[in-house]
């Protein structure tokens, strides 16, 4: 940080410590002592803040030291400022000892736990962070993620991808429903319902019915809203295996549905600078659904 005060004097990031290790400290010896810097220095540094905003920040005798009023506020926003240049350091200094893997709904749903298990458990020097954001692109377009969870239908082609399997069609609704007592429903049933849809974000599109046997819709903004009305009963929801694995709220049932093409699903990340760890990303996400589904399974009539 580097801003000119109105007497054109610069304020770095030291003299916003060395106010700081003043006060937490309690003296101008330990401050010093602190910032491994002399006496003189801190005195120096604390004078040169001063003049740079115009204010009086200290009030000092020979035992104590105590903000004035507006060495109050300027502490208060110093804070703030020093925290976020170490949060920033940090994540700059950190480089690739994270992964981020966004997600707009789900993660790996039923293979999300074994994921992180054995992501931590092969790759201990890398943290994984799954990170929910409701965009098309899971938050990897707003620079959120490094890879993202991809199954609504997404243009693939700005994106470095790779599919990594198939889930099942389920129908979510409300518990109390009469349909929650069977065990499966047909697609073509849920043209009699009024089907809850996330345009943004969600799997479900109306190309699922013909035209003509299309279900009555309600947009929803995200999976929260998705969860609610259909709790109400005022709705029903088609979605991946992955929510129905991930979110099991109270009042809410799902159901395998017939007749329906499973969701591919894919991974996907920038084609420039990627992270150096996707490749075993992608090759963990692509065993755990090989194992769980030694063969896609088509629609069944």
């Amino acid at each position: 940080m580097d801003t000119r005060g109105e007497n054109g004097a610069r304020l770095e990031l030291k003299h916003l410590r060395c106010l700081l290790a003043i006060i937490d400290t309690g003296s101008f010896t330990d401050a010093a002592l602190e910032l491994g810097v002399s006496q003189a220095t801190v005195s120096r540094s604390l004078l040169a803040l001063e003049k740079i905003l115009g204010v009086r920040l200290l009030h000092r005798t020979s035992r104590t030291v105590e903000p004035t009023m507006a060495g109050v506020q300027v502490l208060a926003r110093a804070r703030l400022l020093l925290a976020g240049a170490d949060e920033l350091v940090a994540e700059a200094t950190s480089g690739h000892s994270r992964l981020h893997i966004g997600h707009a709904w789900s993660a790996f749903g039923r293979h999300t736990t074994e994921f992180q298990r054995r992501w931590h458990h092969d790759h201990p020097d890398i943290e994984l962070r799954l990170v929910r954001h409701n965009s098309s692109t899971g938050g990897l377009a707003e620079g959120l993620c490094d890879l993202a969870v991809i199954r609504s239908a997404l243009d693939l082609q700005p994106w470095a991808h790779a599919f990594v399997g198939h889930e099942d069609r389920y129908l979510a609704l409300a518990s109390d429903d009469p349909w929650a007592r069977r065990r499966s429903i047909h697609l073509a049933e849920v043209a009699t319902r009024t089907l809850a849809i996330d345009r943004r974000t969600g799997t479900t599109t109306l190309n699922l019915w013909p035209e003509a046997e299309r279900p009555a819709t309600e947009y929803v903004h995200d999976i929260d809203d998705w969860l609610a009305v259909i709790a109400s009963g005022r709705c029903v929801g088609v979605t991946p295996e992955a929510t129905a694995a991930q979110y099991r709220p109270s009042g809410i049932t799902y159901r395998p549905l017939r007749d329906a093409e499973p969701v591919p699903v894919h991974l996907i990340w920038r084609r420039q600078d990627p992270h150096p760890a996707t490749r075993a990303a992608v090759a963990l996400a692509i065993d755990l659904y090989r194992t769980n589904h030694q063969a896609p399974r088509r629609s069944r009539r």
